[in-house]
């Protein structure tokens, strides 16, 4: 039987970066994946281009039913640090909205980043390899896997949520922590699109391919989420950053509440279009919004389009400002998993050391990324959650003093 200080199961972001640092801490490291490739979201993540952080992240981007747990880590390990490490590495970046880093070239840079460091670390990688079992035993745990019997002192989950199951997702880390005791706050896809009932949808479709900011909400009180994001308007729903953002705060049952000017008072410029202009009401709400949805709006609400503005009635131009500043809909559903770039919910992080991501069920047992309750916004947060949770596990697996690796 092998025997390792940490075995660490899932080569996705989280865990590739905790099996570098480690290494190099001197930790004889085992890093385990099912899959023959690893971190296959980074990859494919920012249309092939890794948005590997987000310059601006702090906790309040991040969702969580324990909401203070990823300040220690995010505080320990910020985005500054991890843009330091790309710079060391010679990564050409650039910021494309909100804070939001891309590589300039290619996602597999930053794989060729981890890898070098696990490398650095002499981190020793089985590919493809199967975890079946994982038990308890003195000293530390057994792992049964494919490629033979493995003993470890630590063990670290970083296998992800249930994203993307075409490239690998699956749920061992949620049946590995049940196993142990762990409780898990229901998991769920997020950061997806939104479908409608076909029916109820039939007078929008004509929009697919529409595309507009929007300011979108859902929720009330500590649950209620609000975006200013780009709106794009599909044959089955709606997609695009805003909803991708609101679909991690929205539960089924609720409906989504949208602005479709933010910027403009419509009730007040109608009225003043009225008062001095003489076009007809369709070439006026035109120029306020994208052609074919001031005209979808018209239809929807049997307005004549073809009125000229003195003409209008005072009440039509008010409703008209009303149902497209206060457009409220209930979604009937998600994409699903499919579709969906992550996880919401995972492993209850009320069970978790912040400072180390230890359980404290289990002592030796760690998780990170994805696989736990903690969820980014959309924008690289969910990768720095990866990387500051990936930090703080690996500086603790050896009674590292908090900070004395900064970028390894």
């Amino acid at each position: 039987m092998q025997t390792f200080d940490v075995a660490i199961v899932g080569a996705g972001a989280a865990g590739l970066f905790c099996a570098g640092i480690a290494g190099q801490l001197g930790q004889k490291v085992l890093l385990i994946d099912h899959a023959e490739k690893v971190a296959e979201k980074i990859r494919i993540s920012g249309g092939g281009r890794c948005n590997f952080t987000n310059r601006d992240a702090t906790p309040a981007n991040f969702l969580s039913e324990n909401p203070h747990f990823c300040r220690s880590a995010l505080a320990r390990y910020s985005s500054q640090d991890f843009i330091a490490l790309v710079q060391k590495h010679g990564i050409a970046f650039h910021e494309k909205h909100k804070g939001q880093l891309f590589c300039d070239d290619s996602a597999e840079q930053i794989i060729r980043m981890l890898l070098a460091d696990c490398d650095a670390g002499g981190v020793t990688r089985w590919q493809p390899c199967a975890v079946q079992t994982v038990n308890a035993v003195s000293g530390g745990f057994e792992l049964a896997t494919s490629r033979g019997p493995v003993k470890a002192t630590r063990v670290v989950v970083a296998s992800g949520g249930l994203s993307i199951p075409k490239i690998g997702a699956s749920d061992w880390g949620l049946r590995l922590a049940k196993q142990f005791g762990h409780a898990i706050v229901e998991p769920r896809a997020a950061l997806v699109p939104l479908t409608f009932d076909a029916e109820a949808w039939a007078p929008f479709s004509a929009l697919s391919g529409l595309s507009l900011p929007v300011q979108v909400s859902t929720g009330k009180g500590k649950a209620a989420g609000r975006f200013l994001e780009d709106l794009l308007f599909t044959h089955r729903g709606l997609s695009g950053p805003a909803i991708l953002q609101i679909s991690s705060f929205w539960t089924e049952g609720q409906s989504l509440q949208i602005d479709l000017a933010p910027d403009t008072e419509l009730d007040e410029r109608l009225r003043e279009a009225k008062a001095q202009s003489r076009r007809q009401l369709g070439n006026e709400l035109s120029e306020l919004l994208p052609t074919r949805l001031a005209q979808a709006w018209l239809e929807r609400l049997k307005i004549d389009g073809t009125r000229p503005m003195p003409e209008c009635r005072d009440k039509d131009l008010q409703l008209l400002a009303e149902q497209l500043q206060r457009w409220s809909l209930a979604p009937n559903g998600s994409e699903g998993w499919r579709k969906a770039e992550v996880m919401r919910g995972g492993v209850d992080t009320r069970e978790l050391s912040s400072q180390t991501m230890e359980s404290k069920r289990v002592p030796g047992l760690h998780f990170i990324g994805e696989v736990v309750d903690v969820t980014g916004w959309l924008g690289g947060y969910n990768f720095q959650w990866a990387w500051a949770s990936a930090a703080a596990c690996a500086r603790s697996l050896q009674g590292i003093a908090t900070g004395s690796v900064a970028n390894p």
